[in-house]
């Protein structure tokens, strides 16, 4: 099986290093650009690259003008790092087309996990049909959920929510993220509506609710 292709463009090689370590032991292939102007050469003349990871700060190009370009004729998934932290900078990566937004500093496993979720919803990585996490079993082909054998009865978008919580095990995603990713960005609706949701189903998964926790002014995360 050929390996997946990531390009990851920073001017720090040092940074680029350390995430092409983290990648290369989940057994991608990692090529890098140190400049938005050779990433841009590379990802013209390499077309089978299936995600990008690009720093914002850089001299020459910068990483809105590489996200700017390639979204202008492609849609591959695009990751974003900068180390501004700032609403107006993650709203411009998302109005700009990037697929995710990570500030820096930041921990490696998450960052692979965050690829290897964008890759999954991108059809690159083949989307198991059951997932597994601390005794919960999702069978999407089946639309059907386990506990620790037992079947539980989960309404549409509990199941839906549950299974953006087990393929994103570990990551602290916010009431915002989850309202656009399981409802849908033309959903407008309170961000109570999550935490009404996530009572309904810790209830219906028993002892294994305990597994999402709550990150207190922000969202919830699934941990196993």
């Amino acid at each position: 099986m050929e390996q997946i292709k990531i390009l990851v463009v920073d001017d720090e090689a040092r940074m680029r290093k350390l995430v092409k370590d983290f990648l290369t032991k989940k057994g991608y292939e990692v090529i890098e650009a140190e400049d938005g102007e050779k990433a841009l050469d590379i990802y013209y003349n390499q077309p089978d690259i299936a995600l990008i990871i690009c720093d914002v700060m850089m001299p020459g190009i910068d990483g809105w003008q590489v996200l700017e370009e390639i979204r202008e004729q492609s849609k591959v998934p695009i990751i974003m790092l900068t180390a501004k932290g700032e609403e107006r900078d993650e709203l411009q990566g998302f109005n700009s087309g990037a697929d995710e937004y990570i500030t820096k500093p930041f921990s490696p496993k998450i960052l692979v996990a965050r690829v290897e979720a964008l890759l999954r919803r991108t059809g690159s990585i083949a989307e198991d049909e059951k997932l597994e996490a601390g005794g919960v079993v999702i069978d999407k082909a089946a639309h059907e959920v386990t506990v620790d054998g037992k079947s539980v009865e989960l309404s549409f978008k509990e199941f839906e929510l549950l299974t953006y919580f087990i393929e994103n095990a570990g990551i602290a995603l916010s009431r915002e993220k989850i309202l656009n990713k399981v409802w849908n960005y033309d959903y407008f609706g309170d961000a109570r509506t999550i935490d009404t949701h996530v009572k309904k189903l810790r209830s219906k998964l028993g002892d294994k609710g305990d597994l999402i926790k709550t990150i207190w002014g922000m969202g919830y995360k699934f941990e196993a």
